[in-house]
This record gives structure tokens, C-alpha cells and sequence, in this order.
């Protein structure tokens, strides 16, 4: 179902031209940012991958993939959900070491996205991916790759006042951590994204750790797939958002399943068929790299940076008449 909120007495604080501008500077200045802090080189990568490969990412396993045929190779492709597990079978290709890893555009097509000021049928993220070794899977390697991240956006944000000293968003670098468990025995009552917002007003930086999982309520905070994330070693990353009055997740990432954690997510998801898979055999067989990885929002840190309202006013979308026709009467400047 789509909505939109108007916040009261919102203006653009950049024209439309300062506004391509700033985007395209955020951009840069956030990739050289985040690269140098976690020794990442630029690859490129597919935007549509085959669907008997089993690399597409499933998501929370509802959304449908924007499929088509090929008939010049004879097989059927989808655009990607993401690039979950395309990076982690790249590292393996371009023989990656511990310590190193990769990042790249990843642009997407989730069709049955409900629209709303933060959410687009069109996603672009950056994706990166990490080769670890086995001691550094646990929850204090997680916490200090989800602050050298936090670090990276604060010194682009930074930056960016310098040339557009008219923006005004100030974001903490002292980062909240807390699991889903702790938060849902914080507010039982409240959903998962109330409890997000919740937090996040009092702890306008914070990571929220361990999802896919059930909790003690027999529910679990979010749906993950269960073949990419370690559910006990897996987050997302929140800055509290003033113009729009929330949360607003920025990353979703974690460490990678091995491969005891996937057998194990494999059975709780009821998903053993895709263990037939190439991908998911490779990880079964400890023929992968062990890793962590995630995908950081392009737009949304346009967006949280820029003050904007809506994000497509820092993305080119398609969107439905009363969202435009809300925009329009709000001056605010759609893509």
C-alpha cells in the first residue's frame, strides 16, 4: 500500500541544478571515503544474473524477480534483488585475500515495493563484500566494521557542509548497538519498525543486530533470507531522520553464513531445495571465502544529507498520481 508524508512547511534547501550537483558529490566523496576505511577496490557487476545460478538475492522470499528469457543463450534471467551472493562467488573469481575485498554500484528492480517517502521500485546501493578469516566472525569484528562505516558517512557529511554550507543535517558518530532480542524486551508491544523508530529517537545513530531469526515471542524482528546472512552476526544501520520524523535505515549487512549456519537457516527457512543449487553448494562445500558484506543506500544517503523529503527527489522513479500530485502541491520537486 503507498503513502506519503509532507512535513509541515518543507522547502528544498538547494535549487535543481545544486541538487545534481550534491548528489553526484556525496557520491564521490562517500566512495573514497568508505573504500580507504575498508581496503575496497571497485569491480563491476551484473545487473541481472540467470535464475538457475541461485545468485539472486531472495530477499524476505515474496518479492518477484523482473524476469525474461534470452533465447540467444537458451536460458531465462532476472534483474538482481541485490548482489548478496554474486560478490561473495566474485571474491573467489578475482582471488581476493583475507582483509581485502571489493565494492560496486548495484542498481535493482523490486517491482512489489509499496512506495513511500523512503521506498522506490528503483534501488541503488552501493554493495561491498570483505574476506575475513574464522576468528573474525563474531559480533565485536561486526561492531567495528559498523563504526568504520558510521565514520565514513559522518566525514562525507562533513565534507559536504563545506560546499553546501546551507544543508544542515548533523549526524552522531557514537553509535548505539543493540540486539533485536533486547530491543523487542525494551518495547514488547510495539512492531518491529515501531520499535526501530522508537530506539533510533532516543539513539539517533544504532546499529540493530541479529535478524532473521525468531525471538523469544516466537516472531522474528524482520525477514532475512537465510542463505546470505549469519542471523546471530547480521545488522542494520539507522540514522534518525528530522525532516521526515524516523528512522532510516541506511544499511542492512552482516557476516556471511558458513557453512554450518546455512545448513542450519536452510532448515528453519523450509528451504532445503536450495541446497541443489551451485552457489549454495560451493558454501556447503567450504568452497567460498569466508566474509562480511552489505548493501549502503545511494539515495537514502542523498537523501538524510540533503534534508530532502522525498526520495524521489534525489532519484529518477516512476511513481503513482497521488504521490506526484502530493509532491506537486508541497513544492516538492520529483526527478
Amino acid at each position: 500500500m503507498n503513502s506519503i508524508f509532507i512535513p509541515q512547511g518543507y522547502r528544498p534547501k538547494l535549487d535543481a541544478y545544486d541538487t545534481q550537483r550534491a548528489i553526484a558529490y556525496i557520491k564521490q566523496t562517500f566512495q573514497e571515503e568508505f573504500s580507504d576505511a575498508l581496503n575496497l577496490k571497485r569491480v563491476s557487476a551484473p545487473l541481472f544474473v540467470t535464475e538457475s545460478s541461485g545468485l539472486n538475492d531472495n530477499l524476505s522470499g515474496v518479492e518477484r524477480a523482473v524476469s525474461f528469457d534470452i533465447p540467444a543463450v537458451g536460458m531465462d534471467a532476472q534483474v538482481v534483488h541485490s548482489l548478496a551472493k554474486w560478490k561473495r562467488l566474485a571474491l573467489k573469481r578475482y582471488n581476493f585475500g583475507i582483509g581485502g575485498g571489493l565494492y560496486t554500484d548495484m542498481n535493482a528492480i523490486r517491482r512489489d515495493e509499496d512506495l513511500d517517502n523512503i521506498h522506490s521500485i528503483y534501488v541503488d546501493q552501493w554493495d561491498w563484500e570483505k574476506v575475513i578469516t574464522r576468528e573474525n566472525r563474531n559480533l565485536e569484528y561486526l561492531k567495528l566494521i559498523v563504526s568504520a562505516i558510521v565514520g565514513a558517512i559522518c566525514d562525507t557529511n562533513d565534507r559536504l557542509h563545506v560546499r553546501y554550507p546551507q544543508l544542515t543535517t548533523r549526524l552522531s558518530r557514537d553509535v548505539s548497538f543493540i540486539t533485536t532480542q533486547e530491543l523487542e524486551d525494551l518495547y514488547p508491544s510495539l512492531t518491529g519498525d515501531q520499535r526501530e523508530n522508537a530506539y533510533v529517537k532516543e539513539h539517533p545513530t544504532a546499529c540493530i543486530i541479529g535478524i532473521g531469526g525468531k525471538l523469544r515471542s516466537g516472531k522474528p524482528h524482520g525477514n532475512r533470507a537465510p542463505d546470505y546472512d549469519d542471523w546471530d552476526l547480521n545488522c542494520d544501520i539507522f540514522f534518525w531522520d528530522d525532516v521526515l520524523d524516523r528512522a532510516l535505515e541506511i544499511s542492512s549487512m552482516g557476516i556471511r553464513v558458513d557453512a554450518q549456519s546455512l545448513d542450519r537457516q536452510l532448515s528453519l527457512a523450509g528451504c532445503d531445495d536450495r541446497r541443489a543449487l551451485p552457489f549454495h553448494q560451493m558454501l556447503l562445500n567450504d568452497q567460498l571465502p569466508l566474509t562480511i558484506g552489505g548493501g549502503i543506500g545511494q539515495s537514502r544517503l542523498c537523501l538524510l544529507m540533503m534534508g530532502c523529503a522525498h526520495i524521489g527527489e534525489v532519484q529518477s522513479s516512476v511513481w503513482d498520481k497521488e504521490t506526484m500530485d502530493a509532491c506537486e502541491k508541497a513544492g516538492i520537486r520529483l526527478l
